[in-house]
């Protein structure tokens, strides 16, 4: 990324933090009550407070603990049902009606389910995280497997490959693409079911530290919450995202095809049409204004 990219980035970045403590100082009150807010300096310097301090830190492990658990078995599980979904007609009409059923239930409201059905509130976490990445990445890559040509497949099985060797080498590479995009949607709504989990069964983690905060009315605390949130969401997606351009690095990309060189020029269009080409009479007069070349001897 070129640094002009990198400037305007962080150009963004500090508008909007000066237009927050802008209205935050200001108390500005038009409809939306920005006396209540916390202004950036109070938040940063609660920020540095908390950051001294090892519960921040160990809530912060708790949350990347659940995450990275509940979205890896997410991500196993969720590409091996979505390709046999995709490819197999018995796992089609076994697993699709269920799974249909159940996904539009949001996986916040199966914490009761997790409370009845699992021993530990800890395993209740992953297992609504786990919920919350299955589904995107079941759903994209069924479409991903779906999507692909027939004509590799038949090419390798013309070679004599059997149907591991056209899984690993056919299926899912191309359908590698549709799969991290999956992922990266996946991982985001992850962060979002742990950090409602943890407020509501936690007893250690981000979420759990933002409502107590909360609670006792610390409202710079609370934005300390939902920055430590943001900014390990952004890093577990960016992670996500250059994982998956590394494993998809054979692709085209548009820079490169930018970069390759200029423009072609359109060819130079004759006289006569395409049409005029195709008649007997056309095809003659090519064959007679071009003379044929005589083997050298």
């Amino acid at each position: 990324m070129s640094a002009g990219r990198w400037l305007l980035r962080a150009a963004s970045l500090a508008a909007a933090l000066g237009l927050w403590q802008l209205l935050t100082s200001m108390d500005v009150n038009l409809w939306l009550r920005f006396e209540q807010f916390p202004t950036v300096g109070e938040v940063a310097s609660a920020f540095a407070d908390r950051v001294d301090t090892a519960p921040y830190w160990q809530d912060l492990g708790h949350s990347l603990r659940r995450i990275v658990v509940g979205f890896l078995l997410a991500a196993v599980a969720g590409v091996a049902v979505g390709t046999a979904i995709a490819r197999s007609r018995w796992a089609a009409d076994l697993l699709g009606p269920l799974l249909e059923v159940v996904r539009p239930v949001p996986a916040i409201a199966l914490v009761p389910v997790a409370i009845l059905l699992l021993p530990t509130n800890e395993q209740g976490i992953v297992f609504i995280t786990f919920t919350a990445a299955f589904f995107p990445v079941v759903v994209s890559t069924r479409h991903a497997v779906r999507a692909l040509t027939p004509v590799w497949e038949e090419a390798v099985l013309t070679m004599g490959g059997g149907r591991l060797r056209v899984l690993f080498s056919v299926v899912l590479p191309g359908a590698l693409p549709g799969i991290f995009g999956g992922l990266s949607v996946g991982i985001g709504v992850s962060w979002i079911c742990v950090i409602s989990a943890e407020m509501i069964s936690g007893e250690y983690g981000v979420g759990y530290r933002t409502w107590q905060d909360y609670t006792i009315i610390d409202y710079p605390a609370v934005f300390v919450g939902m920055v430590t949130i943001g900014a390990l969401g952004w890093l577990t997606s960016t992670a996500v995202e250059v994982l998956g351009r590394r494993a998809t690095s054979w692709l085209p990309r548009a820079a490169a095809r930018g970069a390759a060189g200029a423009p072609r020029t359109a060819p130079r269009r004759t006289g006569r049409t395409r049409a005029d080409a195709t008649t007997p009479s056309a095809r003659a007069a090519d064959r007679t204004s071009v003379p044929r070349k005589e083997p050298v001897p």
